[in-house]
């Protein structure tokens, strides 16, 4: 195969949107500073009960060695849903729209709330290459209502999107309400957001009744090529009149502790949103993201009483096939008993309310 400095640049732009590792960016990005912690050495952020992020050798190898499995997607592969989200929701009733890949938008007693929006073309750092998307978001950006807050879990290109954040803070100035250090991140780029650092376990007040709780996870951060876990990641917890809801928005699984934990500090839970896409290979990937077999494994772990997916079906950012995640997910609840209908996957522009 012959080898272009394009070339070169676009897959170390897939690299570092698939996996975090930080290949592309060479000047030093300002980070974090704050006080040690069971979870914060002074200059890196761990997972006391996590594993380090994969290394470069094994980038290198998952990503040309022998026997690699990349099943293709099709360039395009729109939803047949689009949303049209009214200005506000009020009363006890919440209603959640699918944006797609990770990103909501969630409406509750009078508040908007965006879940890591991402509206580019492309999950990068750069606009020319990347992994591309392959449905249009499920609301269009000109559709959205008034935004008061987005919730922003981490610093992956695919999480932690600048550019649509930039958007927001122009059209809607929302809060957004992120784990410590992205905070940096984001007013580096731009200081007209409106970031808000937290820590694991801080419970934030969102405004009419909402509230949002940080909570670990098993996951990393980097965007950077001296930045790896200078930030932090998390996942949240939300309260709303319906009961609390329980977003996973990157997670590997481990031994489920995290979800156990989740479950006997912040439970019950009325909904859980988990991650079910990019997980394979195996070998390199279960750490940092589940498979649907470990979502459901999660679901049971966590005890919400409803599950839905995300994190599938709108970046190919591993080797699976597109509709491989669905697929194993029914294959999943059959063989645990539980019934398809307690884990459901939308398309974009889908809308569920509870």
């Amino acid at each position: 195969m012959k080898l272009t400095r394009r070339g070169v640049l676009g897959f170390l732009a897939g690299a570092v949107a698939a996996t975090g590792v930080p290949l592309v960016w060479t000047y030093r990005m300002k980070t974090y500073a704050g006080p040690v912690s069971d979870h914060f050495d002074g200059m890196r952020f761990f997972d006391p009960d996590g594993v380090p992020p994969r290394s470069l050798g094994e980038v290198l190898r998952w990503q040309f060695g022998p026997g690699r499995q990349r099943q293709p997607w099709p360039d395009w592969a729109p939803s047949p849903h689009v949303d049209t989200p009214p200005a506000r929701v009020s009363g006890d009733k919440v209603r959640l729209s699918f944006v797609g890949h990770a990103s909501w938008l969630i409406q509750t007693s009078g508040l908007n709330i965006l879940i890591d929006p991402m509206w580019s073309a492309r999950a990068s750092p750069v606009s020319w290459a990347g992994p591309k998307r392959c449905n249009d978001p499920g609301i269009a950006f000109e559709a959205l209502p008034g935004i008061d807050v987005a919730l922003v879990s981490h610093g992956h290109y695919d999480h932690l999107d600048i550019s649509t954040l930039s958007k927001l803070a122009a059209k809607f100035s929302p809060r957004v309400v992120t784990p410590l250090g992205n905070d940096v991140t984001m007013r580096s780029a731009d200081d007209t957001i409106r970031a808000e650092a937290f820590d694991w376990h801080d419970r934030i007040e969102l405004g009419n009744g909402i509230a949002v709780t940080m909570v670990p996870t098993r996951h990393w951060s980097a965007r950077g090529l001296f930045d790896r876990n200078k930030t932090l990641w998390a996942s949240f917890v939300l309260e709303t009149p319906a009961g609390k809801i329980y977003i996973v928005c990157d997670s590997g699984y481990g031994d489920g502790q995290h979800f156990r934990r989740v479950a006997q500090a912040q439970g019950p839970l009325r909904l859980a949103i988990l991650p079910i896409g990019a997980y394979e290979p195996r070998w390199f990937m279960r750490d940092q993201h589940m498979n649907p077999s470990d979502a459901v494994r999660a679901l049971a772990d966590c005890g919400a009483e409803q599950a839905l997916a995300h994190h599938h079906g709108t970046f190919q950012l591993t080797d699976e096939a597109i509709d491989a995640p669905l697929t194993a997910l029914h294959a999943a609840l059959d063989e645990a008993k539980v019934p398809r209908e307690r884990f459901v996957a939308l398309k974009p522009g889908q809308v569920l309310e509870i």
